[in-house]
């Protein structure tokens, strides 16, 4: 019987020839990650080990992304404790204020993610980095404070769900309205503690931001990871950025999968997921007249460059509707700084968007865009459980970059086909 990919990677990774699901095997960690929020604690359980040194401080990153710039006194207490911490290690992969991004946008553009890797983070959205066929998942504190001390992490090996896309995709659907989509498809809970491995023409025909958006959400449908096998597509990303050796695997062909979904997505339509769930989603044609106090474009989602040429697009030559606040927040300093050598910055503030420097803050409802009560956001995020983006009787509902510039147009949640006759 063949492996799945999933399979072939913790397999090798802890040594063995094969392995199934449901086994626990301990896997050597190609790369291990914290924030400013998660790392602080991992710091502290890593001081009781009774070590001094991290395994290998190439493999260890961390990222000031939550509370950075700080907040408060404590957002910037966590980060002077990851800060010391990287300095007393000799960690070089520490981005701080200046330096750093949304930690699941940032890591991928730095070339740290790359195929054939196994990565836990302390972040539930570390599936992200399996759009370039890595295994990698999310972990507590504690689990990172291991695998710092030790290279190492022991796993319950998931079962695979395959889906496979079929179709051509029409010109305003995504990768976030295919991620939507399946999950509203399966459910939040459709995919409990196995791996998503995505395949088929519709899949392919993603660029590598899209289908970093897709393995992001994987977490969302309750999955342990997400996963695309590499191809041309793959490499070309890396080609100029991959600072480890890349191991390529795919599936055999018997491979066994637990599930397998087959969907022709060509007549999809942008997806909207309404409150409270990721789940709650529906085409936008049955979404109804919703009109919006604030829309944000960003987060390890969707604040790629790809997705800010989106919503730039749109918004060119039109005004943020009148009592909306908009907000844009790229995902890195790298896509700060190409946005603005394309402009696409001056074309967000003569729309009367604000744009931000990267920070994970607006998602979470921690700061930069937190809602009011009563509030109703059109964010570009990947959750929107009550209270996310702020008070809990507040509203977000999750969309791609091009439904959210259109809404910020006209106010309401709005198909982009409405503003987009300008578009070449």
């Amino acid at each position: 019987m063949g492996m799945t990919i999933t399979e072939k990677i913790l397999a090798a990774h802890a040594g063995r020839p094969a392995v199934e699901p449901g086994e626990i095997v301990t896997c050597k960690v190609d790369l291990v990650l914290g924030n400013d929020v998660t790392a602080p604690v991992a710091i502290k359980e890593f001081r009781k080990i009774g070590v001094d040194r991290v395994f290998d401080p190439e493999r260890v990153a961390l990222v000031a992304s939550h509370f950075a710039p700080n907040k408060d006194i404590a957002a910037a207490t966590q980060a002077k404790e990851m800060r010391d911490f990287a300095r007393e290690q000799g960690i070089r992969h520490h981005y701080d204020v200046g330096d750093m991004g949304i930690e699941h946008a940032l890591l991928p553009e730095k070339g740290l993610t790359v195929p054939g890797q196994v990565i836990i983070g302390a972040d539930s959205h570390t599936c992200t980095y399996g759009a370039v066929g890595a295994f990698s998942t999310g972990v507590g504190s504690t689990d990172m404070a291991a695998a710092m001390a030790t290279g190492t992490a022991w796993l319950k090996v998931p079962e695979t769900h395959r889906f496979v896309l079929r179709g051509k995709l029409g010109r305003w659907v995504s990768g976030k309205d295919l991620i939507l989509y399946l999950i509203g498809q399966i459910g939040v809970d459709g995919a409990l503690y196995a791996a998503m491995e995505f395949d088929g023409p519709a899949i392919r025909s993603l660029s590598m931001e899209a289908r970093l958006t897709v393995t992001n959400m994987a977490i969302e449908a309750g999955a342990k990871s997400g996963i695309i096998s590499p191809d041309e597509v793959t490499l070309a990303y890396l080609r100029k950025r991959a600072q480890y050796p890349l191991r390529l695997y795919r599936s055999d062909d018997d491979a066994r999968f637990a599930r397998t979904y087959e969907f022709d997505v060509s007549r999809l339509e942008p997806q909207v997921a309404l409150p409270f769930m990721p789940e709650n989603t529906r085409p936008i044609s049955e979404v109804g007249d919703v009109p919006v106090d604030q829309v944000f474009i960003g987060s390890c989602t969707n604040g790629r460059i790809e997705d800010l040429r989106i919503a730039a697009s749109l918004l060119k030559g039109n005004k943020v509707h009148d009592g909306v606040r908009c907000l844009v927040i790229p995902a890195t300093q790298g896509v700060y700084l190409q946005a603005m050598r394309e402009g696409l910055l001056e074309v967000f503030l003569e729309a009367g968007a604000a744009v931000s420097t990267p920070t994970c803050g607006a998602c979470l409802g921690g700061h930069m865009g937190v809602l009011a009560e009563g509030e109703r956001c059109l964010s570009t995020t990947n959750r929107n459980f009550p209270g996310r983006m702020g008070h809990p009787k507040a509203e977000v509902y999750l969309a791609s970059p091009a439904v959210a510039a259109a809404t910020a147009i006209t106010g309401r949640i709005a198909h982009p086909e409405e503003v987009a006759r300008h578009v070449a």
